[in-house]
């Protein structure tokens, strides 16, 4: 997979780790393995003027996900030579993310796996608008965290 990948907030963060999550949910979602991703992680300044120009909603959040080529899952015919696809960006931003880790009792980088695995299932036009779509979003992310973590 080739990941752009830019930390412009003041959080450190473990790219290598993240860039292995990022493979790792490419390959179990059958995406061509040399897919592009742009990854960005932001201070909440940033996230606020991203959240209201793009979803038109007041404050920081913690992911937004710009999709590029419309790429659905298991789509990979198994042909490296078959043109990869631009996945889209992802922008992430630890300070919110940090908030929402203490108040799940987990820590810093186990909310960015998830808010990556969450982010990288938006890209690939999973919805959480409708309680059917959510438990189905939800439950998939679940379970690719799971599997990553038991790595």
């Amino acid at each position: 997979m080739n990941i752009d990948l830019a930390n412009e907030s003041e959080f450190e963060i473990d790219a290598d780790r993240l860039s292995d999550l990022f493979n790792f949910l490419i390959l179990a979602l059958g995406i061509h393995p040399n897919a592009e991703l742009s990854v960005v992680f932001v201070d909440e300044e940033q996230m606020t003027k991203l959240h209201v120009q793009w979803m038109d909603e007041p404050g920081a959040t913690d992911v937004l996900s710009f999709p590029m080529d419309e790429v659905s899952p298991h789509t990979f015919s198994g042909n490296v030579d078959d043109e990869a696809p631009i996945l889209g960006d992802l922008v992430l931003c630890p300070a919110f993310a940090q908030r929402q880790a203490e108040q799940a009792g987990q820590n810093l980088e186990q909310e960015l796996e998830l808010l990556s695995t969450h982010g990288i299932l938006h890209l690939l036009g999973y919805d959480h608008a409708e309680e059917d779509e959510e438990v189905t979003m939800f439950a998939l992310q679940n379970a690719l965290l799971a599997e990553w973590r038991a790595l």
